[in-house]
């Protein structure tokens, strides 16, 4: 019994296709500078917004969907961040960001997570932060940030 030609040639064709499929390559979104820039953002222009009471460059940091909780649990948003450096000038003599952890993943999330450090006077505080940013239209934009665990520490 002679099989049809035309089956062994679909059978063939549609064989060789499935062993050529291609599977698609995901598309990153980071680029090799990315960890440097969100180093930046975190550990200089973060606080300066803040030491400055720059709105204007808190807001460039802050997505408009941004949400934190202080130390105290209280939750506020992007708007409230802003009103807050408004009305609020920073009273510590010096202030800086010790990066943790800081996991930057392909589809454009980052965590940065350390301890900041304050010192005022003869006194030094200290507390954990944790920040979760988004890279959106090639711009890193905070969404979430959580502190805790702020003490005196001994000097």
């Amino acid at each position: 019994m002679k099989k049809p030609i035309g089956i062994i040639i679909l059978f063939c064709i549609f064989y060789s296709c499935q062993k050529t499929r291609v599977e698609p390559i995901p598309k990153t979104v980071v680029d090799a500078d990315d960890k440097e820039i969100l180093r930046n953002l975190k550990e200089v222009q973060w606080p300066k917004a803040y030491r400055e009471q720059d709105t204007i460059l808190l807001d460039a940091i802050l997505g408009d969907d941004f949400q934190m909780i202080d130390a105290g649990g209280t939750w506020s948003n992007k708007s409230g961040e802003l009103e807050w450096i408004k009305e609020n000038a920073v009273r510590y003599d010096s202030f800086h960001y010790e990066i943790k952890r800081l996991d930057v993943l392909d589809n454009g999330t980052a965590l940065i997570c350390g301890t900041g450090h304050i010192q005022n006077d003869s006194t030094k505080t200290i507390y954990q932060s944790s920040n979760i940013l988004i890279k959106r239209n090639g711009m890193w934009k905070a969404v979430a940030s959580h502190v805790s665990g702020v003490k005196s520490v001994e000097q």
